[in-house]
């Protein structure tokens, strides 16, 4: 119960910043959307990093490093602290550049005008809203797991809860999260969601240090920190310390998820609040820092639970596939103090919420400039309505979210592969929309179309095929014409190199476009 209510009084805690951050509401819909731009490099870091660690980086890496070992921190941690950082140079600033001087406030306006095609922007529209949601599964899944995992017991006296082991249900502690972020997001804005990513950014950093040592120092038992690490690491699988659980092209293919960032609508949205081109360096140069802070030590938790002597694998002994997702959290409840254990369930959710904020930011974004605003008239409407439209549109998106995420259970970090790989096919448009003068409406058109496609009959038939990993292909290696083979490896290659030869084909076979519209973009 200590837990519990600690994990209370940080929400009610959260509600309390984003009614603060609503009294500094200047009422127009560029406050609401983008804080009017004003937000600094200190609070760009801290926002920018906030919303791209995820329940995936913390719940899903200390999930995946359970079962497939050391090797998830270079697949993941050390490519995306690097490509993150290169995304934000090569993407982000000069969007942030485009967007100012036009006035943009979402990827598809971009695209829109770039390419001069409404059938592109009525394309991309719900292919971006249903990837958004698919990442924010990822966030209510992972949250509702780690409350349960918390919480398990606290209601021992009574038999309501008797199925969720005695503690706070998934789903009741999923609306509960979705509804605390819901709220200080619908009064506060970018705002609110700026200034609680900070806050909640600094709360899993320093929490996520402390829950890695009181770990180490619970499983090796001796008063000194070095030698604790050493006894936890040799606990461990032998098999979890070695790349032996990880085929090289498959390790390799997971280079590509990082670039899914260059595609993040809620991403797109920070980057747009930033106040001067300044602001950028910061975040460019430590957002590798910073990741490396948060997934090592969660990558090692992993890698630590795999022995028994941590309790661990008797706890989840059973379990289907969302076993995974409460690693990180059984490990607190088995080697933490009441308190102590209150407050890094404190930190586990903090990471997980401050990306479902500016997630649930983007989406009322997008329904009021990309459909609202463009097709019944920007003069049509005021910022009041603005605002009112977009706060009911995101409610109505949670409230769709949170009862998809009761029907589709799941490991939170194939759930995080799937949402990724739809992202990164679509990295190609917005990088050859950039920096490609020839690239013409109908590539851009064919490449969407082609990453939808290659998606989904990727996803389906990993469904269909109960036999093989749910995020590998093709399964075997895979011979062509006796000269070469093609490895296994993840979806996502497959759905980037379609997409980039469907762009690069059609838009050379089509012609140029406008050099008035070139122009616009290009300044020689």
């Amino acid at each position: 119960m200590i837990q519990l209510w600690m994990i209370i009084g940080y929400l009610a805690l959260l509600l309390g910043l984003g009614f603060a951050a609503s009294r500094f509401f200047r009422g127009t819909a560029t406050d609401y959307m983008l804080a009017s731009h004003t937000i600094g490099p200190v609070l760009l870091l801290m926002s920018l990093f906030g919303t791209t660690m995820t329940a995936f980086a913390l719940v899903g890496s200390t999930g995946a490093a359970y079962r497939a070992g050391i090797g998830v921190y270079g697949e993941l941690a050390s490519a995306s602290g690097i490509v993150h950082s290169l995304c934000f140079f090569v993407i982000g600033l000069p969007l942030w550049a485009v967007g100012r001087r036009h006035g943009y406030t979402t990827q598809i306006q971009f695209f829109r005008d770039r390419l001069q095609s409404d059938l592109l922007g009525l394309l991309l529209f719900p292919i971006l809203v249903l990837l958004v949601v698919s990442y924010l599964l990822v966030g209510i899944v992972g949250g509702g797991a780690v409350v349960n995992s918390i919480t398990a017991g606290a209601f021992e006296s009574s038999g309501w809860f008797a199925t969720a082991g005695h503690g706070v249900p998934s789903w009741l502690a999923s609306a509960v999260i979705c509804g605390v972020v819901l709220l200080y997001v619908f009064f506060g804005g970018m705002r609110g969601t700026a200034w609680a990513n900070a806050f909640q950014t600094a709360v899993f950093m320093v929490l996520g240090l402390v829950t890695f040592v009181t770990i180490a120092n619970a499983l090796g038992g001796t008063d000194r920190f070095l030698e604790n690490l050493q006894i936890a690491t040799q606990a461990a699988e032998s098999s979890h310390l070695t790349m032996t659980k990880m085929p090289r092209a498959v390790f390799f293919s997971f280079l590509f998820i990082p670039l899914s960032v260059a595609m993040f609508p809620h991403v797109f949205q920070h980057w747009l609040t930033a106040r001067s081109a300044q602001s950028f360096k910061l975040p460019i140069i430590m957002h590798p820092v910073f990741i490396m802070i948060v997934w090592m030590p969660c990558v090692l938790l992993g890698v630590w639970a795999t022995g028994e002597s941590s309790g661990v694998p008797a706890a989840l002994d059973g379990m289907g596939p969302e076993k995974f997702n409460k690693v990180l959290p059984t490990l607190v409840k088995l080697h933490a103090g009441e308190v102590l254990g209150g407050l890094l369930s404190a930190g586990i959710l903090a990471a997980i919420m401050s990306s479902l904020d500016s997630q649930f930011l983007c989406l009322g974004t997008m329904f009021t400039e990309d459909v609202v605003r463009h097709y019944g008239g920007r003069e049509r409407y005021s910022d009041a309505q603005v605002v009112r439209l977009a706060r009911y549109f995101v409610v109505g998106m949670v409230a769709l979210t949170y009862l998809l995420s009761l029907m589709l259970p799941g490991s939170v970090f194939t759930l995080g592969l799937w949402s990724f790989s739809g992202f990164t096919g679509l990295v190609p448009l917005v990088f050859a929309a950039v920096y490609w003068r020839r690239l013409t409406a109908a590539g851009a058109v064919a490449s969407v179309i082609t990453t939808v496609g290659c998606w989904t009959a990727l996803f389906i038939r990993s469904f269909i095929r109960s036999d093989i990993k749910p995020y590998t292909f093709p399964e075997q290696p895979f011979p062509v014409a006796g000269i070469v083979s093609i490895p296994k490896m993840l979806p996502v290659v497959t759905i980037f190199a379609a997409a980039a030869a469907a762009l690069v084909v059609v838009s050379l076979l089509t012609p140029r476009p406008d050099q008035k519209t070139l122009g616009k973009f290009f300044s020689s």
